[in-house]
């Protein structure tokens, strides 16, 4: 029997809640975990994050199975999930931890990024170019125990009703064909 190949991507798209709840219901992923990357600090805290003097980013990380869902894929749910023209912020959420970014683990994830970048802005699908950061992955920290499957174990907290559950839905109706059986 073969052996099972699973892939990662790194990505950040404001905050980690939302692309959390969106990627958990995807079938091919494997796991979600909510995370700091991008920065210089060792082992930032969430406190050390959001002070913005980290230059880590909030992101999840994404254990998939490329024979299910690829990460073609996994990037366009992102780029529909989140706005990518708008540096350091989404929504009412500000500071660089909540920058669009995609660390890449290698030249492929690189170049299908780049590529998705360059259709995407030939498409005006925005009224502004996208300014997603593209950087190598480096390290990624996980995020406290609290942040872990917080829409899940949190739906009727405020903020999550108010920006998460839509996010999600939305996520749901477009990408009805991919979500997991248990989700669909």
């Amino acid at each position: 029997m073969a052996r099972q190949t699973y892939e990662t991507a790194t990505l950040g798209g404001g905050c980690f809640w939302c692309l959390e709840a969106v990627y958990d219901e995807l079938e091919g992923v494997i796991s979600v975990e909510s995370g700091y990357a991008g920065g210089h600090r060792p082992d930032p805290t969430y406190h050390d994050v959001c002070s913005g003097r980290t230059g880590h980013a909030e992101v999840v990380q994404i254990t998939f199975d490329p024979q299910v869902i690829t990460f073609s894929d996994l990037l366009e749910v992102f780029f529909s999930i989140h706005d990518p023209t708008t540096p350091n912020r989404q929504g009412a959420d500000v500071g660089t931890q909540y920058r669009s970014i995609i660390l890449y683990h290698n030249d492929e994830q690189r170049r299908i990024a780049e590529e998705t970048i360059a259709r995407l802005n030939a498409a005006n699908v925005w009224s502004a170019p996208i300014v997603t950061e593209l950087k190598p992955f480096d390290t990624f920290y996980v995020a406290e125990e609290y942040h872990q499957e917080y829409f899940a174990n949190n739906p009727n907290q405020p903020y999550c009703m108010v920006v998460v559950a839509p996010k999600v839905l939305k996520a749901r109706k477009k990408f009805a064909t991919r979500l997991k059986p248990e989700v669909a």
